[in-house]
C-alpha cells in the first residue's frame, strides 16, 4: 500500500555532496527505513538505516561520509552524502521495513565523476 520515491540523484564531481529524499505515500513513523545501493554488475548493499527511535547504522564504505536521517511529520527520510568517492557511483534505493513484506522505491541514480 505505502509507496516510496526516490529523488535527489543526479551527478557530482568527486569530493562533493549530495542530498536524496525519499518520500513515502503514507506514514513512516512505526517503520525502520534504508537506504540501499546497487552498482553495475554487483549485488545491492546496504548504506544506512535508522530505527522507528532514530538509531542508525552504516554500511562500512559510507560511515564518517553519509548521514540518514527522517522527519516523520513529512513521511520522508533523507540521506547526505558528503567526500563524495567515485565507489559511490550506483542507483540509491529506498526501503522501509514494512509488514508483512518490505516495501521499495524505484531507485534514483548517482553518478560520481573523477
Amino acid at each position: 500500500q505505502v509507496q516510496l520515491v526516490e529523488s535527489g540523484g543526479g551527478l557530482v564531481q568527486a569530493g562533493g555532496s549530495l542530498r536524496l529524499s525519499c518520500v513515502a505515500s503514507g506514514s513512516i513513523s512505526l517503520n525502520d527505513m534504508g537506504w540501499y545501493r546497487q552498482a553495475p554488475g554487483k549485488q545491492r548493499e546496504l548504506v544506512a538505516t535508522i530505527t522507528v527511535t532514530g538509531g542508525r547504522n552504516y554500511g562500512d564504505s559510507v560511515k564518517g561520509r553519509f548521514t540518514i536521517s527522517r522527519d516523520n511529520a513529512k513521511n520522508t527520510v533523507y540521506l547526505q552524502m558528503n567526500s563524495m568517492k567515485p565507489e559511490d557511483t550506483a542507483v540509491y534505493y529506498c526501503n522501509a521495513a514494512s509488514w508483512p513484506t518490505p516495501t521499495w522505491g524505484q531507485g534514483t541514480q548517482v553518478t560520481v565523476s573523477s
